[in-house]
């Protein structure tokens, strides 16, 4: 079984098999992780991006590292929150649950997760948490890889979340 970690951290710096990207549909670079992740990851991300052609929400793509630590980017995307109305609480279980695919189909033994969806698309801080780790733990029981997942907060409140989440 995985072990799953909890830290705060600017995920670009971090040295695992994969980082994820909370991109948006189509891939070409955004801001928040997005923006951070492209601007640190160099020109040829954008060029890798631009032949996948976009990514519906819920689902992911696995693209190289470049600059960046991390062998490879897992880039999902996350649902905007719409007052929980619209398949959000679906589509992010999906976002996690598609991006942990690609890690196991790519034998990624190291990920790290920034909070997908809680910075300008407004999902709940609490509520994205609990999707998280829920996913996160039932994957990690059934399969080879990934063997260590790092949920990387970048502020302090998705920290002590995510903290409280793992403690308890």
């Amino acid at each position: 079984m995985g072990t799953i970690e909890v830290i705060q951290a600017d995920i670009t710096t971090l040295n695992v098999d994969a980082i994820v990207n909370a991109a948006n549909e189509s891939l070409l670079g955004g801001g928040g992780v997005d923006g951070a992740i492209h601007a640190a990851a160099g020109p040829e991300l954008l060029e890798e991006c631009r032949k996948i052609g976009g990514c519906p929400t819920g689902e992911a793509r696995i693209t190289n590292g470049y600059k960046l630590p991390a062998k490879h980017i897992i880039h999902t995307v996350g649902p905007i929150w719409r007052g929980g109305y619209k398949d959000e609480i679906d589509l992010l279980r999906n976002a996690y649950q598609n991006s942990l695919k690609l890690a196991l189909n790519h034998n990624v033994e190291s990920i790290a997760f920034p909070n997908i969806s809680t910075g300008v698309y407004g999902f709940p801080k609490k509520s994205a948490a609990e999707i998280a780790f829920r996913i996160v733990r039932e994957f990690i029981c059934k399969n080879r890889y990934p063997k260590k997942v790092i949920f990387a907060c970048f502020d302090e409140e998705n920290y002590d979340i995510y903290k409280a989440k793992l403690i308890g």
